[in-house]
């Protein structure tokens, strides 16, 4: 079968799956195993004898194994063996995994190391056969990475997706009418919401800082967004020589988050709150807004309908423009990944596929990877997950997205995000203290 140049159309992806899976047989010509180059490949699909696909997934995360489930539908020779492990395990375990037991495919928060220790595969020579390369270049930029592993955002392609996330701030609206809530424009209006949520007896905010998840980021990182550049913090995330994350910008925003946490704004028992008891607060009503990801979406429309609102985390200065953090959650195949063709085609179904993209908007709430021209699945119209395909869609339009501050190393969040969070929540670390640490730890992750 000829190469296709061009968009792919979904209508013709979607044929062309079928017709793969029925007359291409693993093996053309594949990239080498060693993960070091993109050997051109020819046809890769996964034949039509029976395949058993192994994927290390995100716990509690239903997308990947709803695709994976639908894949399987469309494809029955295919069938999975599936692991699932929290984000901290799969961070910590990936170089062990890929290097003893490489699955054919595994979520990976971070990809720079393990290109650096040759354990991923390049997919430069899937990109250019599927037609990635002809999709918008910032919807991948995140998964390049230069040769030797480092800076990330340019080189060879060695991850995938399925849809560009966005964090921000979810509201409950029944709550919000009690405060006479409107969506700020500036992050003072933003404050003077949680004070007002403070004064009339609802907790402001529902976060986590339990464990080894470091959820107090997630609105620090919303207010570096507020206060200073997403490609500075985009360059410390990937790993540019001479980037820091202890700029006055940043140390502004961490200043900001230790007012709100002396300002009793998050429950007096956040470092022992989990993501599951955060989860469980603000459904119930019991917190005013909650900082996280549109992968809450889908579940917050089946459980609390039309009672969700999203926005990002609002400028300091009205007008600006907002940024946020958002971007794919990644997918890697092995080096040694016994099916690599039948793996990489699965990730191009999952974005081509027109029952793929509607899962990934109907499960994950997310924005679908893909050409430009791919046509959106139809939302409900007043849905937080409309609100959140709207915020995503602004930042690709805009280039104010970034990558997570726990995806710069693989051990920065464990190690280092982690325990100076909760010392900063526990009020035995100031803001100037918890960035020179983190930026120390960074160093010797980095140079070591």
């Amino acid at each position: 079968m000829p190469r296709r140049s061009g968009p792919r159309a979904i209508a013709v992806a979607a044929v062309a799956a079928a017709l793969l899976a029925g007359c291409a047989a693993p093996g053309g010509d594949r990239p080498d195993p060693a993960g070091t180059s993109a050997t051109p490949v020819s046809d890769p699909g996964c034949g039509a004898g029976p395949v058993v696909l192994r994927a290390r997934f995100e716990t509690g995360f239903p997308l990947a194994k709803a695709l994976a489930d639908e894949f399987t539908r469309q494809h029955p020779n295919v069938t999975w063996d599936v692991r699932e492990e929290q984000y901290a395990v799969l961070t910590r375990n990936a170089p062990r995994l890929l290097a003893d037991n490489p699955p054919d495919l595994v979520r990976l928060p971070q990809v720079s190391d393990l290109v650096g220790d040759g354990l991923l595969r390049d997919l430069d020579g899937y990109a250019a056969w599927f037609g990635w390369d002809d999709w918008p270049a910032a919807q991948l930029r995140p998964m390049r990475v230069a040769p030797g592993g480092r800076p990330r955002g340019a080189g060879p392609l060695y991850a995938m997706g399925f849809s560009t996330s966005v964090t921000g701030v979810f509201y409950n609206k029944d709550l919000a009418a009690r405060i006479g809530f409107r969506e700020p424009a500036t992050l003072a209006e933003f404050d003077d919401a949680l004070a007002r949520a403070k004064d009339a007896g609802i907790t402001p905010l529902a976060s986590f800082n339990a464990g080894a998840t470091a959820g107090l980021a997630f609105p620090l990182q919303g207010l570096m967004a507020a206060y200073g550049s997403p490609s500075a913090i985009d360059d410390w995330i990937f790993q540019v020589p001479g980037a820091r994350i202890d700029t006055p910008a940043n140390t502004e925003a961490a200043r900001h988050l230790q007012r709100w946490l002396r300002a009793g704004y998050f429950d007096a028992d956040l470092n022992a709150t989990d993501y599951a008891r955060m989860i469980d607060r603000f459904t119930s009503g019991r917190a005013l807004f909650m900082l996280d990801g549109d992968w809450e979406s889908a579940a917050l429309d089946r459980r609390m309908p039309g009672r969700v609102g999203f926005f990002l985390v609002p400028p300091v200065r009205a007008g600006d423009p907002r940024s946020a953090m958002s971007g794919p959650p990644t997918f890697g195949v092995p080096a040694g990944a016994a099916h690599p063709d039948c793996a990489a085609y699965f990730l191009n179904w999952a974005v081509t596929d027109p029952v793929a993209r509607e899962t990934t908007v109907r499960v994950g709430g997310s924005l679908p990877l893909g050409p430009a021209d791919a046509p959106l699945p139809p939302v409900e119209p007043g849905s937080v997950t409309a609100a959140t395909l709207a915020a995503a869609s602004q930042l690709v339009a805009d280039g104010t997205g970034m990558d997570f501050i726990a995806n710069a190393t693989g051990a920065i969040l464990a190690e280092s995000w982690t325990p100076r969070l909760q010392e900063l929540a526990a009020g035995e670390l100031g803001p100037e203290e918890l960035l020179a640490r983190v930026q120390a730890d960074y160093a010797d992750q980095v140079d070591g």
